[in-house]
């Protein structure tokens, strides 16, 4: 990529010491960045590796104070979002071709645009739809009824059982499941009475969910993760659950039943969300946060029970000198 194909795509502001007839062949780190190669200082504090970096170009913010540093310098508005443009450009995705495998296992009834590449040992149920240029990685299962918009990717091993919508550029990691019935049992005391789970899973168009994370079907109704929504590793989705649009929900967190989460929120990692609850669209919920009530909208929450994160920052900051007082009372 020559220098003018870079800024075509990221634009910015040209610094110091940049060679205008560089060619570029990807992006690396600040300490592993050769002449050829784009860097990014995205995080502050590794501020000092400019100083050392041996990055052909490097993109920082527009505000960034790089007087010590004499490495070549792009300043852009947002330098992570800058690099994930060229990142996409150095790596594309891969097209589909329409190539199956022959132990693939195809039902007659099934419809598959031209292009849809089925990888080995594939089986894909009755009456499933899917839509140009997607592909379907090795071992995936696609149960009958099942329905596959245009570009979306199944890596090896995913399940979608039966009826089940994924609209188009869908991502779908190694392991995950989309589909299975929700934890649903009532008593009649003497046993666990299953409860059927007839509803579907709906993932909207843009979602993407990590490896091994599971989305329940709904009881009656549908479990819906709204457009643009990410969903990490090893998360857990319950039942008639609904994630409205740009939600991000970080590794290990679970959502039990018929919670409502709305647009724009971000889940940290390790949290869990009873059931029946609503959160307003852009709260933002810490790590490892137990989250028993509704939350507001466009607030921040921390701990367990969840309350407000000053407020939790404030009882740390008393129980840290709570020994001390003890001692001394």
């Amino acid at each position: 990529m020559t220098l003018a194909d870079l800024l075509g795509i990221i634009g910015g502001d040209l610094q110091q010491g940049v060679d205008i007839s560089m060619n570029f062949v990807g992006c690396n780190t600040l300490e592993q960045a050769v002449g050829d190669e784009v860097s990014f200082l995205a995080n502050r504090k590794y501020r000092r590796q400019l100083a050392h970096t041996q990055a052909g170009l490097v993109l920082v913010a527009d505000d960034l104070d790089a007087a010590e540093s004499d490495a070549p310098l792009l300043r852009v508005a947002d330098p992570y979002l800058a690099f994930a443009k060229l990142q996409r450009h150095f790596h594309p995705q891969t097209q589909a071709t329409g190539q199956r495998h022959p132990s693939a296992v195809i039902a007659a009834s099934a419809c598959l645009a031209d292009d849809v590449d089925v990888d080995a040992r594939c089986v894909i149920g009755a009456n499933v739809s899917i839509g140009a240029g997607s592909r379907i990685g090795a071992g995936c299962i696609i149960e009958q009824g099942v329905t596959i918009g245009a570009h979306c990717l199944l890596h090896a091993g995913v399940i979608v059982a039966h009826h089940c919508v994924l609209a188009d550029a869908v991502a779908l990691q190694a392991g995950a499941v989309i589909g299975s019935d929700g934890f649903g049992y009532a008593w009649d005391g003497c046993d666990h009475i299953k409860i059927p789970q007839v509803g579907r899973v709906v993932l909207e168009r843009g979602v993407e969910v990590g490896a091994n994370s599971c989305i329940d079907r709904g009881v009656l109704g549908d479990t819906v993760v709204g457009a643009g929504s990410k969903i990490d590793n090893l998360v857990q989705i319950g039942h008639n659950v609904t994630i409205g649009q740009r939600v991000i929900v970080v590794s290990q967190v679970g959502i039990s039943g018929s919670t409502s989460i709305g647009n724009g929120c971000q889940i940290g990692g390790q949290a869990g969300i009873a059931g029946h609850l609503k959160i307003g669209d852009g709260a933002r919920v810490a790590a490892k946060s137990g989250v028993i009530g509704n939350l507001e909208a466009g607030k921040t929450y921390a701990g367990y029970p969840a309350i407000p994160h000053r407020l939790w920052l404030r009882i740390h900051a008393l129980l840290k000198k709570l020994p001390k007082t003890v001692k001394e009372s």
